[in-house]
């Protein structure tokens, strides 16, 4: 029988449960001061890897079967039932069903969920968001609703088309958005089962597709419900790669950047106020460096979009200074005193009634979301027309 190793051990003096300790392995690498003793739950058949697991209080892993845990940080109650998890953040009650397939670029904040057999991959999910089963959204971000029982949903058999004929990954999808989406007050999104999603889209919130329609085309009014007929067949030439709308892929990926760099502010001014024993630094580390690493698989994947086409060959000499619109301050600065105005707001709430971020940001007043949401859609409209005029004009 095999011996249990040191690692186990520590883990099992401080607490957390593991009902069969030969039965599960621990990373050399893994670090166990990073693993709560409280009320964590270790399932048999898991596996943890990475010097940078961080497990928080509570967490339940394996439940449903066996998981293998790469790298990834886990706020409280969290619940992994089953699957592989690789450089991703999960937040405070997040619940993961059986077969879930979760990549790098990954974060779901509070109270997501997803059922069983998902894959997920440079995908953001904002609180409350549901997935249901057999769902491939990768490369996706998806914000809308204020609570549990009123949040942004797809159903299950979904699809997000993210590879083109072309072999190109230029199609990440923005649902909602992140300068309203953060104040959890907007109307969700629905994306109806056995349907699908042809990247890059924009789609509005309040916006409904009903189950089996697959959506092509952005739509950037609230309030609005996207059904398809009977399908066309046809047969004709084609080449991959003719008779697309470069432009509009191009703009959508920078509008996508852009929320995805405003973020990053919030990341940094707001949610760092609310650093606790429920968010401690670590996790507040790990949801940036996950970011950092969304931002820069876009740009990748953008950069080999624009290699490719013959239409874009001049705008391409200008990548450096495309890149560095979303390194520079370029858009923050007339939005700081909307920022300051804002932040101080924050404060005050915390000081009032503590650090339970969910609290704190759903129960501020229309005008003082307001705020904040002027300071961000400062930034990403500042970032959208800079990097638009150094790449996107004259096409």
């Amino acid at each position: 029988m095999r011996n249990i190793s040191g690692k186990i051990e520590e883990l099992l003096n401080k607490g957390v449960v593991i009902p069969d300790p030969r039965n599960i392995y621990i990373g050399d690498e893994v670090d166990t001061g990073r693993i709560s003793g409280n009320g964590v739950i270790i399932y048999p058949g898991c596996k943890i890897y990475g010097s940078s697991v961080l497990i928080l209080d509570r967490v339940k892993i394996g439940y449903e079967g066996p998981v293998t845990l790469e790298n990834c940080q886990l706020g409280p109650d969290v619940n992994l039932k089953g699957g592989f998890f690789k450089e991703a953040v999960f937040l405070k009650g997040a619940s993961l069903g059986s077969g879930s397939h979760v990549r790098e670029g990954t974060i779901l904040e509070e109270e997501t969920g997803i059922a069983h057999t998902v894959g997920l991959k440079q995908t953001i999910l904002f609180p409350y968001v549901t997935l249901g089963s057999l769902i491939n959204f990768c490369d996706c971000f998806m914000s809308g609703g204020s609570s549990s029982k009123d949040h942004s949903e797809v159903g299950s058999s979904y699809i997000h088309f993210n590879y083109t004929p072309s072999q190109d990954k230029a199609t990440p999808s923005l649902i909602g958005d992140v300068p309203k989406g953060v104040m959890l007050k907007e109307k969700p999104i629905f994306l109806g089962g056995q349907g699908g999603l042809v990247g890059p889209c924009r789609l509005a919130f309040g916006t409904t597709i009903a189950a089996g329609t697959i959506c092509r085309k952005d739509e950037l009014r609230p309030g609005r419900l996207i059904f398809g007929g009977p399908a066309k067949s046809g047969n004709m030439p084609f080449t991959p790669g003719d008779n697309r709308n470069i432009k509009r892929i191009m703009t959508n990926n920078i509008v996508y950047i852009s929320n995805l760099t405003t973020l990053m502010h919030w990341y940094s001014h707001v949610r760092s106020q609310f650093i606790s024993a429920e968010f401690p630094e670590a996790l507040l580390k790990g949801l940036k460096d996950k970011l950092d690493s969304a931002i820069a698989e876009r740009m990748i994947r953008l950069k080999e979009f624009c290699e490719k086409n013959e239409e874009i060959g001049a705008a391409i000499k200008k990548w450096s200074e495309f890149e560095n619109c979303f390194k520079s301050s370029v858009g923050t600065e007339d939005s700081v005193p909307f920022r300051d105005n804002f932040l101080e707001i924050i404060a005050s709430d915390i000081m009032e009634y503590g650090k339970d971020y969910l609290t704190i940001i759903k129960y501020l007043k229309d005008e003082e979301s307001n705020k904040g949401t002027k300071w961000l859609q400062g930034i990403v409209d500042a970032k959208t027309s800079e990097a638009t005029r150094i790449l996107v004009s004259g096409l």
